[in-house]
C-alpha cells in the first residue's frame, strides 16, 4: 500500500515527509470543510483541477499563476487549500460529493464510525456481520470489504475459538488417537 511513497524511496532515495490529511504529491488533495462537516477532494493533475474549479465556480484559481501548474500548486499548497476551504464551507458535504463525482473529481464525505456503518455502500457490502458467541451472545463484527463469488463470506461468521478449544481435533488430524491425547493431558503437556 506504499505505492508512490515506496517508489520515491527506491528510485530517488527520497524520504517523504508526513503530509497529514494532504496528499504528498497530488495537489490539491485533502480534507476540506463544508457547511456541515468535512469532505475529501482529490483534484490533482491539471484536468481534475480544471474540472474542480469550473464546477465550484472558482475559475479565478485557474487564472492565478500560483496555481497554473502542478509544481506551482505544490509550492502554494497551503494558500490554495485555504482558498478551496473558503469555497467548500459555503455548502453542505452532500452537495460537494454529488457535484464533484458528477464532474469526475474524486470526492467523498468524512464519516464518524456510526455514519460509516449507516452508509448504503457499507451496508450493501455487509461490513457488519452477525456472529453468535457462546459467552458474549449475538453481536456484529467487521466483515470483509472484498468478497469473491466462489469464496463468499458465510451469512453468519463463527467466533474465534477459545484457547485450546480445537486441540483434540487438530491432534487427531495429525494422527494422534484418543489414548495418546489423554496421555498428553495426564502429563500436563496440553
Amino acid at each position: 500500500m506504499l505505492d508512490f511513497q515506496a517508489s520515491r524511496w527506491l528510485i530517488a532515495g527520497e524520504v517523504a515527509k508526513q503530509a497529514g490529511n494532504d496528499h504528498p504529491t497530488g495537489i490539491p488533495t485533502g480534507v476540506f470543510p463544508t457547511s456541515d462537516g468535512q469532505i475529501n477532494i482529490a483534484a490533482s493533475g491539471d484536468h481534475m483541477f480544471r474540472r474542480f474549479c469550473e464546477a465550484a465556480d472558482a475559475q479565478h484559481l485557474l487564472n492565478d499563476p500560483d496555481y497554473a501548474t502542478g509544481p506551482a500548486r505544490s509550492k502554494n499548497r497551503k494558500v490554495l487549500n485555504e482558498k478551496i476551504g473558503e469555497i467548500t464551507k459555503k455548502r453542505p458535504s452532500a452537495y460537494w460529493v454529488e457535484l464533484m463525482n458528477k464532474v469526475g473529481v474524486p470526492c467523498g464525505p468524512l464519516y464518524t464510525i456510526d455514519q460509516t456503518f449507516a452508509d448504503p455502500q457499507v451496508q450493501h457490502l455487509e461490513m457488519a456481520r452477525p456472529l453468535k458467541h457462546k459467552r458474549l451472545g449475538a453481536m456484529n463484527v467487521v466483515g470483509q470489504a472484498i468478497n469473491m463469488t466462489r469464496t463468499a463470506e458465510p451469512a453468519e461468521l463463527r467466533p474465534t475459538p477459545d484457547l485450546g478449544e480445537h486441540t483434540d481435533e487438530v491432534l487427531r488430524e495429525l494422527g494422534y488417537n484418543d489414548a495418546a491425547i489423554a496421555d498428553l493431558r495426564a502429563r500436563d503437556v496440553l
